[in-house]
């Protein structure tokens, strides 16, 4: 997907507001996805949005997403953002960013995806390091809801 930068989408300091380079990543890995799932799809979060280098209004911002994993019933989409500059031709690689989405069945709860066969080695490199990811995320989520758990034990417990 490929947008040109406007005035509106700028922020104070006159470069491209972060939040938009992000909105445009969730729409584009939304679509990824579901090019992948073949139903609906959420956002269950971003993962590692990288901002490089600054984008500026003028500039033509091409938005690249892939689907990097597949499990029950959510992928792992990346996004590499790139921004030129019409006049001079130079394109930049400016940001990165990895997205979960679930897909969702009729009655709007989660389903199953279809598996993803990597073919090459940069798909088995790339599912290889979204499961580093998600595990990542699992053994951090797990964490924090022990830690509750020892908080709330500690605090309700008669001294």
């Amino acid at each position: 997907m490929t947008h040109w930068m406007g005035i509106l989408d700028a922020n104070t300091a006159g470069n491209v507001h972060g939040g938009k380079i992000m909105h445009l990543c969730d729409e584009v890995a939304g679509i990824a996805a579901i090019r992948h799932c073949g139903m609906r799809v959420v956002t269950a979060g971003m993962d590692r949005m990288t901002f490089l280098e600054p984008v500026y209004v003028g500039q033509l911002v091409t938005f690249r997403a892939m689907v990097n994993a597949a499990w029950r019933t959510s992928v792992e989409v990346g996004v590499r953002v790139d921004a030129e500059d019409i006049r001079s031709g130079v394109v930049r690689h400016v940001s990165t960013a990895y997205v979960t989405m679930v897909a969702l069945g009729d009655d709007g709860r989660p389903c199953p995806v279809p598996a993803l066969e990597p073919e090459t080695e940069d798909e088995r490199r790339r599912a290889r390091e979204a499961g580093w990811r998600r595990d990542n995320r699992l053994s951090e989520r797990a964490a924090i809801r022990d830690a509750r758990q020892q908080d709330e034990q500690t605090s309700s417990s008669p001294s």
